[in-house]
């Protein structure tokens, strides 16, 4: 009887242990830096509860794998993060789950490789400088896309992603180009594209002269930063097409802030001496298009340079109200330049 009393007294103990083990909450405090557990695919179920112990989110890998052996769930992989302290149970459940702890990240559309590398960093997943150092470095991703890019711009599809927490640049931009790829799949836009431009203004003789898949990007580029109305894009597109038909500048401002940027110059305001910029990206100076994409466009913009509206329209300006006004001649976009000046003026 004394043994029984004996054994039963160590069951209890031993039982009460277990439960102590698995459910009294353990891990950082509410005022302390998180800890993050990065779980490789493949890990066994020892291996990953020896790296929870290790990173202080449970107490007792036993406890882990006590919690194993009694709900035998699969276990997955993913980076994990732990902020508060909890049960060992709650931890298993997690992972169990794929309770992964990811970053959101969203980029806009127009957003160009400055300002996606500033939301990087903002996320706190990689510094600002040196995610656009990889965006102008890892154009072999590209490669096939446009031969000669000086950099992943225009290519970077805008969307919201989620990433993990420690994620190296070239992945996250791998990233977003895949997802430009797939999105630019499903609208018609792949290297077999071109786009006729026109040797007069005239829509109905737009002939032979193409545009590459490389150069519609940046074309629906232009597009997405010169107005915000999809509905106007397709427009704005058969305008640009008809100007590079033409001969004419496209005369485009977002260029001109682009290539201020790109020489370090951007003050926050185009100034008169920056319209005489000597830079391939000043569609004031020089005719045709600039060299790359000064953003990177959503699916409306890439759309309407993929498919332009036929027009006979060379200009177009801002009307005051969100829209904007067409014209065929000259005297026309005068007389809708000063309607734009007197509206806000008022």
């Amino acid at each position: 009887m004394k043994l029984l009393a004996t054994l039963l007294i160590l069951a209890l103990l031993a039982a009460g242990l277990a439960a102590w083990l698995v459910y009294t909450p353990f891990g950082p405090a509410a005022n302390a830096a998180p800890i993050y557990v990065d779980i490789a695919p493949g890990t066994g179920s020892r291996s990953i509860a020896a790296q929870l112990q290790k990173a202080g989110a449970i107490r007792s890998r036993y406890a882990f794998l006590i919690l194993r052996a009694l709900k035998g769930r699969k276990l997955l992989a993913g980076e994990y993060r732990f902020d508060h302290p909890a049960p060992a149970d709650e931890v298993y459940s997690r992972i169990a789950r794929g309770d992964v702890y990811t970053v959101a990240v969203t980029i806009p559309e127009g957003y160009n490789i400055f300002d996606i590398a500033g939301a990087v960093d903002k996320a706190g997943l990689v510094p600002h400088d040196q995610f656009l150092a990889a965006e102008n470095k890892d154009t072999n991703l590209i490669s096939d896309l446009s031969p000669r890019a000086a950099s992943l711009e225009g290519f970077l599809f805008p969307d919201t992603y989620r990433f993990p927490h420690h994620i190296t640049a070239e992945k996250i931009l791998s990233t977003m180009v895949a997802r430009f790829r797939k999105e630019a799949a499903q609208v018609g836009l792949d290297s077999a594209n071109t786009v006729g431009v026109p040797h007069s203004s005239r829509a109905d003789e737009w002939e032979s002269n193409q545009l590459t898949l490389a150069q519609l990007v940046t074309l629906a580029s232009l597009v997405e930063k010169e107005v915000s109305q999809d509905s106007e894009r397709p427009m704005v597109a058969g305008v640009f097409i008809n100007r590079l038909g033409s001969g004419m500048p496209l005369a485009t401002d977002p260029s001109i802030i682009y290539a201020a940027l790109l020489s370090n110059h951007w003050r926050g305001t185009i100034y008169a001496s920056d319209l005489k910029l000597d830079s391939p990206y000043n569609t004031y100076l020089h005719a045709g298009l600039p060299p790359g994409p000064i953003c990177n466009p959503g699916l409306a913009a890439l759309k309407a340079a993929l498919h332009p509206a036929p027009t006979q329209n060379l200009y177009f300006v801002a009307d005051g109200q969100g829209h904007s006004v067409f014209s065929a001649t000259l005297q026309q976009h005068n007389q809708a330049v000063a309607a734009f000046r007197r509206a806000t003026h008022r």
